[in-house]
């Protein structure tokens, strides 16, 4: 090169040195393509998910998921569509994100101090505990230095993080780590009895104890930790404080809102209830389960919700009785029957049909500015009391300063209807609010666990938004303005 250079006249060197030093500067002045501007030349958001009940997966209606409403949100207020990058684990999302695969990883991903050396977190979307679970009729251990063997944990997963710091202090601690399986495979080990122990977030432990009953919390493994979005590291900051602008725009109470509509429920019914489901899938619903679908397709209803009530009622027991006088599958009172034409309660056909009939109804009576699934919840707090106690409980929702359209605002001012000085106010006077809460929390327990263990698409999403050809007309023929349940 310097042979080269020395044959050319030295003008023509020095233009050539001052061409290069220009473009040079012009390179480095010209403003780079932001990360928000190369989501909107792409016309995408790229997210990295895994498929799982706590972040994304197909629901009835479509796509669904705690983390995939946070993402479609941002995506939105882009303006460009959201992309999932479906990937096996956690850890896989925090790879995509590194490689460039994705711009963020929203994966149920916790907050540890090796992940953050080398991502960036957003404010926390979610908090959860680390869990030791084992399996009901094992012995339960008590510390760390029980578990000398059987523990198996997901490669390079938070739980192998916390592990190695649990170690610290108890030496005798032993775990293995596989790539063969994450999380919920392991949960779903433990519950066979393939192996012993795992270690998973309390939000996923919840959900899969409703399907798994089995499985037993037996110690916390570390302090609450932060659940958030990871972005890769570097200079361009642009779509991480968007983002992390976005999330704090979120107020607590749509957060709550969010937050209530996946994991608010998963408590509510314990290990003797989900047997006891298990056990009535089989022999009893099989006898019932065409009346459930046809009925579903009548009032444009998910069988399985309508199932999920009959459950809830009287556990698929036509002969069923309460002290108060309901009667059948449905557990209808002779004035609603009578309503309904239901000539014979307990005659499963038609206590089905009709109880389905009324909760179409109920579902159709709320007001318009309310949506799925904020809906739905509030006609089953209806089924439950009476729709009249439900008008004075969101009424009594807005005057604490709560939206009475959501569900998680009505349902925290329902025990409210017990106590004299605020149902003394109302235009219907006390009920049980703490039981229609817990109804409500049962019914989508159940229906959960349907839609679980019968994953055939419904007839249509819960609820359609226009009333079907066959549902009730508008008038008021049930007289379900006051309360009659």
């Amino acid at each position: 090169m310097r042979e080269l250079v020395a044959r050319i006249p030295w003008w023509r060197v020095a233009g050539l040195t001052l061409a290069a030093t220009v473009l040079l500067l012009l390179s480095t002045c010209s403003p780079r393509v932001t990360t928000i501007e190369q989501v909107q030349q792409l016309g995408a958001l790229r997210v990295a998910t895994i498929n799982s009940p706590t972040t994304y997966y197909e629901g009835p209606a479509g796509p669904t998921g705690f983390e995939y409403e946070l993402a479609l949100g941002l995506a939105q207020n882009l303006g460009v569509e959201l992309e999932l990058v479906i990937v096996d684990s956690p850890a896989a999302a925090l790879q995509a994100v590194q490689t460039g695969r994705a711009q963020i990883a929203a994966a149920g991903i916790s907050v540890t101090p090796l992940r953050s050396q080398a991502l960036r977190f957003s404010r926390p979307v979610l908090t959860v505990v680390p869990q030791l679970i084992y399996r009901r009729g094992s012995p339960r251990p008590s510390k760390p230095a029980d578990i000398t063997e059987g523990l198996v944990v997901a490669q390079q997963s938070a739980a192998a993080e916390h592990l190695a710091k649990l170690k610290e202090t108890a030496p005798e601690l032993t775990w293995t780590e596989t790539a063969d399986a994450e999380t919920e495979e392991l949960l779903l080990q433990v519950a066979n009895g393939e192996i012993s122990y795992t270690v998973a977030p309390s939000d996923v432990v919840a959900i899969n104890q409703r399907y798994y009953p089995q499985l037993r919390v037996a110690f916390d493994v570390a302090e609450r930790q932060d659940v958030a979005w990871a972005f890769a590291n570097g200079a361009d900051n642009s779509l991480y404080n968007l983002a992390q602008h976005y999330l704090s725009g979120k107020s607590e109470a749509d957060l709550a809102r969010l937050r209530d509509r996946y994991f608010g429920h998963v408590e509510q019914v314990d290990y003797l209830g989900a047997v006891a489901l298990a056990t009535h899938v089989t022999t009893r619903l099989p006898k019932y389960r065409a009346m459930f679908e046809r009925a579903g397709e009548k009032f444009g209803m998910d069988w399985r919700l309508i199932a999920a009530i009959g459950y809830q009622e009287s556990h698929w027991d036509p002969s069923a009785v309460s002290p108060t006088g309901v009667r059948g599958i449905m557990q209808l009172t002779s004035e609603t029957a009578r309503f309904l034409d239901v000539a014979n309660r307990e005659d499963p056909a038609q206590s089905i049909n009709g109880g389905a009939r009324y909760i179409r109804r109920l579902i159709d009576l709320i007001p318009p500015d309310v949506t799925d699934p904020d809906r739905t919840w509030l006609a089953l707090a209806a089924y439950n009391m009476g729709y009249g106690h439900l008008i004075d409980v969101r009424e009594l929702a807005r005057q604490r300063g709560g939206d009475p359209t959501r569900w998680v605002d009505v349902r925290n001012n329902l025990p409210l209807l017990t106590q004299a000085r605020w149902y003394q106010k109302t235009k219907h006077g006390y009920a049980r609010g703490h039981e229609a809460r817990t109804y409500v929390g049962n019914v989508r327990t159940y229906y959960d666990m349907l839609v679980y263990l019968f994953g055939d698409p419904p007839q249509a999403p819960v609820p359609i938004e226009t009333p079907p050809e066959h549902a009730p007309p508008r008038e008021d023929p049930l007289n379900i303005r006051t309360p009659v349940l």
